[in-house]
């Protein structure tokens, strides 16, 4: 019995449509451009870190980062706060506490986005990121950590996310139950890979997980 729900960040609960924009201002390149190439990085399966070296040969981000808190030290830059929320996470999270389960929010990021998220009060009952686990996926040891953080074993776990290859592919190699998002740019174009078969389900809104956990 599936007893606790795990779910990805970026484009499974975080719409992130204005970071990428505000990148694509901050570097000069037209929006559409650059989500264009975005769009072609996801395709081909390569690196979101990738557009940067695309439009900007040498560019490094860490550095930019710095000088942008600089510039805009008010400003989100390249973070995420409720308005970038998708609509069907509160509902959505809600329903499956009304079932008895519990919600775990696991992802790949820098420390910020846990602040951001634990101050959305959205009821999980754990954040954790791989900046506090000291593992990124897609290694199967950040989800042997994320099922000791929850105290459940993996075949409790259903994991949803936006990738094949960073989230169900090793979710599953680690023993967890998964289920692919159909959002964002990854999550739309990697459904389309043979290897999404091995996604328990492909779903497109978290309304539907209830149904898959029921």
């Amino acid at each position: 019995m599936i007893s606790t729900v795990a779910f990805d960040i970026g484009e499974t609960l975080i719409d992130e449509s204005r970071i990428w924009s505000r990148w694509a201002d901050r570097l000069g390149v037209p929006r559409l451009a650059f989500l264009g190439v975005l769009g072609g990085m996801a395709a081909q399966g390569r690196s979101h870190r990738e557009v940067f070296e695309f439009f900007r040969p040498g560019f490094d981000i860490q550095k930019e980062l710095e000088k942008w808190r600089g510039d805009d030290p008010d400003g989100l830059r390249e973070n995420f706060d409720e308005e970038d929320l998708y609509p069907d996470v509160r509902p959505g999270f809600a329903h499956l506490r009304e079932m008895g389960k519990c919600v775990v929010i696991a992802g790949n990021q820098p420390p910020q986005a846990r602040d951001a998220l634990e101050a959305m009060k959205l009821g999980a009952d754990a954040t954790l990121i791989s900046a506090d686990l000291g593992v990124e996926k897609p290694s199967p040891d950040f989800f042997q950590k994320l099922c000791e953080a929850a105290g459940v074993a993996a075949n409790e776990v259903l994991y949803v996310g936006d990738r094949v290859d960073n989230d169900v592919l090793p979710a599953k190699s680690a023993g967890l139950h998964t289920a692919l998002i159909r959002r964002g740019p990854w999550g739309y174009l990697q459904a389309e890979w043979p290897q999404a078969a091995e996604a328990d389900s492909i779903i497109d809104s978290l309304h539907e997980i209830p149904d898959l956990v029921a």
